[in-house]
């Protein structure tokens, strides 16, 4: 039974009880984050930390916790559910409302919900035993504002279930430009003549934390070459390698795009060298 943070208590997950007339249960007004811990060691707590605060800020939100705070409700999750690796799913709406109604409300008091999820092991960063994935392509139809962090995930569960429907573990997706944006629950990424390529921030794309340590651990390393830009979609299947990222996925090495093999259909040399790097570095952040 896992033992769950709300509204100040620590209570069992069969216990927690949220109001119906709840903005983020009526229109998805809120924001997540999910922090990956291993061994009790949580990657890149304080990038994700400070990603909530801009998106509550964004959408704003009323709620002025430190970061010393949430660390404080990590730290009681972890030591609740002592699990060797958990994800901390944090979750803020604005709080429930007297009624249904669409202007932001004034003096509502915001929910605050954490639980520990399951998450896999640490991949193991080997060309030979790593788990690669299979991807389908398709226009992203998301909402313009893909930046935020919110619980309004709608848009990116249809693409992500329209993937999985064809057999595929992710999509990668495009705008109307033809030009790469991310993935349904990843960021993503391309290498070509050893150079690691991978979208620039915008309104289109998640800041994902994997992302920043990636780039992070990739530049003061020195010996991959990083390129923020727009990449194409003849680029993308141009590649000599596909990745993508995420929280539980870490860096994670594509083999099949729309059926058809990236490279040689194995995990290339450049990720391997990536994956190990961002192994050694991840828990700096």
């Amino acid at each position: 039974m896992s033992i769950v943070y709300l509204n100040g208590s620590f209570i069992p997950m069969e216990e927690a009880k949220i109001s119906p007339l709840d903005r983020g249960f009526l229109f998805g007004d809120g924001i997540y984050e999910v922090i990956p811990s291993y061994g009790g060691k949580m990657v890149g707590f304080g990038p994700h930390i400070d990603r909530m605060i801009e998106g509550l800020a964004a959408l704003e939100i009323q709620l002025n916790w430190s970061h010393d705070q949430w660390r404080d409700l990590c730290q009681e999750l972890i030591n609740l559910n002592p699990d060797p690796q958990v994800g901390l799913y944090l979750h803020v709406t604005r709080g429930a409302d007297t009624k249904r109604h669409h202007p932001y409300p004034a003096g509502v008091t915001p929910t605050v919900f954490a639980m520990p999820t399951a998450i896999p092991a640490a991949p193991i960063p080997q060309r030979d035993k790593v788990n690669a994935y299979k991807v389908t392509t398709m226009q992203d139809h998301r909402w313009k504002k893909c930046n935020i962090k919110s619980i309004s995930l709608l848009g990116n569960v249809m693409h992500y279930q329209q993937g999985y429907s064809q057999g595929s573990d992710e999509v990668l997706l495009f705008n109307e430009q033809g030009e790469l944006t991310e993935c349904g629950a990843c960021n993503a990424y391309i290498v070509k003549n050893g150079t690691v390529i991978t979208p620039v921030l915008d309104n289109q794309i998640l800041p994902g934390i994997t992302r920043l340590i990636a780039l992070g651990v990739l530049r003061e390393d020195g010996s991959i070459a990083v390129e923020e830009r727009n990449v194409t979609r003849e680029e993308v299947f141009d590649a000599d390698e596909i990745w993508i990222s995420s929280s539980s996925k870490e860096i994670a090495p594509v083999t099949q795009i729309d059926g058809q093999l990236v490279g040689d259909g194995k995990p290339g040399p450049v990720w391997e060298k990536a994956a190990q790097l961002y192994s050694a570095g991840k828990f700096n952040y």
